[in-house]
């Protein structure tokens, strides 16, 4: 059996276009404020994506991943914070309470989103990405303030744990390395 031309560039455009996946830049969000948004004004940044809570032990990581995103900003660094309920209850504000609280207490500058799902069956598709299968550090987010690090061309570089201090010398010399990569 023959088959033709067209038929076989149909083919191939048919399985090129199922191929693509949705990029770390085009997975619908909603900043703190309401906003459907994405990260694409974040191409070509190094970017620190932080599951983020109010009440919770790790709440006063907000310090230094504000000096961090302070020191580093002009150099196409940023700090994404992603507030999530999920662990003990930790993140129990509206946005409005939660932006206040960023901003009064810790004078959060960096970018915070919507309260989302990190783990479990509503788990956001940007999780989803971060710890999926397909991820170079795969495996459920085990507490408020998992870190992970995202390269200028929107790959992942490392993850950090929960409880390593954003200005820790391993999270410091990752994100200058990156910072220092095209």
């Amino acid at each position: 059996m023959k088959i033709s031309p067209l038929l076989t560039a149909l083919c191939l455009i048919t399985t090129t276009m199922n191929a693509q996946t949705t990029t770390l830049y085009e997975i619908p969000l909603k900043d703190i404020d309401g906003r459907s948004t994405t990260l694409a004004p974040y191409r070509g940044k190094v970017m620190l994506i932080v599951n983020v809570a109010s009440k919770c032990g790790n709440t006063k990581q907000y310090a230094p991943l504000q000096r961090l995103y302070t020191q580093y900003r002009d150099r196409g660094f940023v700090v994404l914070g992603f507030p999530c309920n999920q662990f003990g209850g930790q993140e129990p504000g509206t946005n409005a309470e939660i932006k206040d609280f960023c901003s009064r207490t810790y004078n959060v500058t960096f970018p915070i989103f919507d309260k989302l799902a990190v783990k479990g069956s509503d788990q956001h598709p940007l999780y989803k990405l971060l710890t999926g299968p397909d991820s170079p550090f795969p495996g459920p987010i085990q507490w408020n303030f998992a870190k992970f690090l995202i390269g200028r061309d929107g790959k992942i570089l490392h993850r950090f744990e929960p409880r390593l201090s954003p200005d820790s010398p391993e999270v410091v010399r990752a994100i200058e390395a990156a910072l220092a990569s095209p």
